[in-house]
């Protein structure tokens, strides 16, 4: 055991970017990694990590007896929303790195690989012990407690026992789920037929009701009432995301989306729960273990969140900064070009001009070769240049011709002078 637990090797996050993997290219691969108590991974889901400890246990209620203790944690980390409607969001570590752990199938869980405990929640959900501290068996729960919302409201313990992690909350009554017990539980009838009329209880309390067998949901019967207490009682969240992770643990990872659909719709939409659409997008999103659905997810709850300048969770920015990199380097490949073209121009410029004063030059040595009368020399018009560039020059050099046009008009002179009888 000594040597397996050596060989375990895990790089704990750092960021909030070193724990999201939600907008990463549809072009890479996913990982399929089935963990043993997931159940329900399959291409683009994440399996995640161990638990944080258990004070500050993201999405775990509260087991004291205490509600104010729910309510603390719940304005803390996951009910902050009303304390922040005029505040830009950010995005919590703290939460990022719970839920990738959980999506990770808390890989430095060695308590996991080192024991099996004696199936405790398996056999609450067989009716065979009652849960702790209340001494309350399930069918009572399930049977007596629906309906009772203030009693749901104000017990802080049987939820740990109606929806168990493989983590530790605060009722340290309640067992961790194994992955031993997990696959156990998922091959017992009783206990799942139990487990969902379970989920079905709290949906009511929370005004929402399981329309089919396939998670999808809808507003109860008295979701006007139920909608207000949830938007006022923020301990609830925590609640929330604690069922949404034990839907996953016991082999029902395809609810979550419709629930967390649900929920943003009526957050961002509808405005009847508001103060949720914090948590909704920091919590129940990433329990979601298919980066695919989260992105669908994330985009449908950008495009009605308001302000939109507050999203912070969509695409990272150094996505976006690289492409406003790569319309910097296209700039200057342009002003390249730019470049080029006019080193060409200047070339073909230059090369007119060369080519008027070969021309002029050609002119002048064919006055020397064959002079003819000042008169004439000077009336005869000069070529015209091809370019206006080389026009300079060419004034230039025909000055020059002139010189060497006028030295046979001088010894023409010199010539006559000394021919001359003296007088």
């Amino acid at each position: 055991m000594g040597n397996l637990l050596g060989g375990v090797s895990f790089r704990e996050p750092t960021t909030v970017e070193d724990c999201d993997s939600t907008w990463q290219t549809d072009s890479e691969p996913e990982p399929e990694e089935p963990g043993p108590g997931g159940g329900s991974e399959g291409p683009g889901q994440e399996p995640e990590q161990p638990a944080q400890p258990p004070e500050r246990a993201g999405g775990r209620p509260r087991a004291s007896s205490a509600p104010d203790e729910d309510a603390e944690a719940a304005g803390a980390e996951q009910g902050g929303d009303s304390t922040e409607a005029t505040a830009k969001p950010k995005r919590s570590f703290y939460a990022a790195r719970d839920l990738y752990k959980y999506r990770h199938q808390y890989p430095q869980n060695f308590k996991d690989i080192r024991y099996q405990n004696d199936l405790s929640n398996l056999r609450f959900y067989k009716n065979k012990i009652p849960f702790k501290p209340d001494g309350v068996y399930i069918e009572e729960v399930l049977n007596k407690w629906k309906g009772d919302y203030e009693k749901l409201e104000h017990n802080h313990t049987y939820i740990q026992w109606l929806f168990p992690l493989r983590e530790q909350g605060l009722n340290f009554y309640a067992k961790e789920l194994t992955t031993y017990e997990i696959e156990e539980f998922k091959k017992t009838k009783e206990a799942i037929r139990r487990f969902l009329l379970a989920y079905k209880m709290m949906l009511e309390f929370f005004g929402i009701k399981l329309t089919d067998k396939t998670g999808n949901v809808a507003r109860a019967v008295n979701w006007q009432e139920r909608f207000q207490h949830l938007n006022e009682s923020q301990h609830n969240y925590l609640r929330i995301t604690r069922i949404l992770k034990s839907l996953g643990e016991l082999g029902y990872e395809s609810f979550k989306s419709p629930l967390v659909k649900f929920i943003l719709h009526e957050a961002l939409v509808e405005n009847t729960i508001p103060n949720i659409k914090q948590s909704a997008l920091e919590y129940f999103v990433y329990t979601i273990r298919d980066r695919r659905e989260r992105r669908k997810l994330l985009r449908f709850a950008q495009k009605h969140y308001t302000p939109s300048e507050n999203f912070i969770w969509g695409p990272p920015r150094k996505e976006q900064s690289e492409g406003s990199k790569a319309q910097k380097m296209s700039s200057p490949l342009a002003s390249s070009h730019n470049s080029q073209t006019s080193m060409h121009k200047k070339a073909k410029d230059s090369k007119n001009s060369s080519s008027a004063v070969h021309l002029n030059s050609k002119t002048a040595e064919e006055k020397k070769v064959a002079p003819k009368e000042p008169v004439e020399e000077t009336d005869r018009p000069s070529p015209e240049p091809s370019n206006e560039a080389a026009k300079p020059r060419n004034t230039e050099k025909d000055s020059n011709a002139e010189n060497v046009n006028s030295q046979p008009e001088k010894t023409g002179r010199k010539g006559y002078f000394l021919a001359r009888p003296s007088s």
